[in-house]
C-alpha cells in the first residue's frame, strides 16, 4: 500500500495554514475613518504613518510611496544614477531590484550569493566593481539581513552608495539596529504578501536629510519640501501613497511586533525539528542578525538523502502532503527581460567591456540553488500553533522514509 500522498496515500495534513492578510474591525474602522474624514489626499494618515514606520525601523526620515518597486526607483534617482552607471545587485531576488536600475538608466551588474545565507556575497561584490560602479543594492532575502558590516566597508572604500532592499525585511535587525537606514537609503514594500501589507505600497527610510529631501521631491512631482505647490526644482513623478492604504498600514503596524515574535519562535522550532532530518538544512545563522523577519523560511534540499530524486519532485510530494511550498526564484539574468533579444542597450558597460550581454553572466551558486536546492515556505505558515511546525517536519520525514515512491 502506498504511503506518500503523491502515490495515493493519506496526506499528513488536510487543514489549511493561517490565511493572509490578518485583519479585523480595526482595519475596517481605519478605512471608514478615512472615508468619513473627507481627506483622501496628502492628509493625516500618510504623515502619521511616515513618522511611525520610520521610527519603528530606527530611521530619522521616512517617505511613503506607491510600491516597493517605485521606492527602489526613487532611491536610485535620489543618488543621481546616470545613464550607463553600473549598480551591483544579487541575481537571487525579485526582478524589481534589477529592473529599477534599468528604468533609472543604469546597468545591473549581478554578483553571486553566499550559499549559507542566499544573500549577496561581499567577495563577489568586490570582484564586480569597476570605475563605472556607482551603487550597490543589498537585498535582505527572506527577511535575513545581508552582511551589512562587509557591504558598508566596501561601499565606503570605493566611494559608492549603499541601498538596502528591505522589501522582505520589516522589523529585521542587524546587530540591534533595524535595517533600512544602515545604508544611505532603504526601501520597503507593503504588497499583499509582505509581513506588513496594504495590498500595495512602499517606503524609503534614511538618516541622510539631503538624500531624503531629494527622494521626497522625486516622489511628489518634483516639488520642494519647503517650496510652493507649483514650484518644481526637480523632475519627478507621482509615486505617493494614498490615505486609505496609510490608514490600513497604521493598523497593521500595531500587529507587526507580535507577529514577528511568533514567526521567530515557530521558525526556531522548525529549524530544531528539521535538524533531525538528513538532507534538509536551514540557512546558516549569523549572531549579528539579531532579528530575522522570516518573510520566507527557506530550507536547503539535498537529493542524495532522498534517493537522488530531484528537488522539484520533492516539492510535488511535499505539496501533496498538505504543505504549501515552492522552488522560489530563478537567476534574474536568465529572465527574458535581460537575456532576450528584445533588450537593446544604448551604451557600453565597463563590466561587460562593451554592450551588456546577460547570456554571458554565470553565477554558479545562484544557478545551483535555483536548480536543485532551495525550498520556500511563506511567512503566514509561521503564524499558527506549534503543531503546524511538527506537521511540516513530519511530512518531510515521511517523504524521506518512503522516497522509493517518489
Amino acid at each position: 500500500m502506498a504511503q506518500l500522498a503523491l502515490a495515493g496515500g493519506a496526506p499528513v495534513r488536510t487543514s489549511p495554514f493561517p490565511s493572509w492578510p490578518v485583519f479585523d474591525a480595526d482595519e475596517e474602522r481605519a478605512l471608514i475613518d478615512v472615508l468619513h474624514s473627507g481627506k483622501w489626499f496628502l492628509a493625516d494618515r500618510v504623515a502619521e504613518f511616515e513618522k511611525s514606520f520610520a521610527a519603528f525601523q530606527d530611521a530619522q526620515f521616512g517617505i511613503a510611496l506607491s510600491s516597493g518597486t517605485t521606492a527602489l526607483q526613487v532611491a536610485l534617482q535620489a543618488i543621481d544614477i546616470q545613464p550607463g552607471d553600473e549598480v551591483i545587485v544579487p541575481p537571487y531576488t525579485f526582478i524589481a531590484t534589477a529592473s529599477a536600475v534599468v528604468t533609472t538608466g543604469g546597468i545591473p551588474i549581478f554578483a553571486d550569493i553566499d550559499p549559507d545565507t542566499y544573500n549577496i556575497d561581499p567577495q563577489a561584490v568586490e570582484a564586480a566593481i569597476t570605475p563605472r560602479t556607482r551603487a550597490l543594492i543589498a537585498v535582505h532575502i527572506a527577511g535575513r539581513p545581508a552582511d551589512m558590516d562587509a557591504l558598508t566597508a566596501i561601499a565606503q572604500q570605493h566611494g559608492i552608495h549603499l541601498i538596502e532592499d528591505a522589501c522582505q525585511a520589516h522589523a529585521a535587525a542587524w546587530k540591534g539596529q533595524k535595517v533600512g537606514a544602515i545604508g544611505d537609503l532603504g526601501t520597503f514594500s507593503f504588497q499583499a504578501s509582505k509581513n506588513l501589507c496594504a495590498g500595495e505600497g512602499g517606503f524609503i527610510v534614511s538618516n541622510d536629510r539631503t538624500l531624503t529631501e531629494r527622494a521626497w521631491s522625486i516622489h511628489n512631482c518634483g516639488r520642494s519640501p519647503q517650496g510652493a505647490w507649483y514650484e518644481h526644482p526637480l523632475l519627478g513623478s507621482n509615486y505617493r501613497l494614498g490615505e486609505f492604504q496609510a490608514g490600513i498600514l497604521l493598523s497593521q503596524l500595531q500587529r507587526l511586533e507580535t507577529q514577528t515574535t511568533l514567526r521567530t519562535r515557530n521558525a526556531e522550532l522548525l529549524t530544531k525539528l528539521l535538524s533531525k532530518i538528513d538532507g534538509i538544512a536551514p540557512l546558516v545563522d549569523d549572531e549579528r542578525v539579531t532579528t530575522h523577519a522570516n518573510h520566507l523560511y527557506i530550507l536547503r534540499y539535498n537529493a542524495a538523502a532522498f534517493g537522488n530524486h530531484p528537488r522539484d519532485r520533492f516539492i510535488q510530494a511535499l505539496q501533496q502532503e498538505g504543505i504549501s511550498c515552492s522552488s522560489g526564484y530563478v537567476p534574474l539574468y536568465a529572465a527574458p527581460a535581460f537575456s532576450g533579444q528584445a533588450q537593446q542597450w544604448p551604451f557600453d558597460s565597463a563590466y561587460f567591456d562593451g554592450k551588456p550581454d546577460y547570456t554571458k553572466v554565470h553565477c554558479p551558486q545562484t544557478e545551483r540553488i535555483c536548480r536543485e536546492e532551495a525550498v520556500w515556505l511563506t511567512q503566514n505558515m509561521l503564524l499558527g500553533p506549534e503543531q503546524d511546525m511538527h506537521d511540516i517536519a513530519a511530512a518531510i520525514s515521511k517523504i524521506q522514509q518512503y522516497s522509493a515512491e517518489l
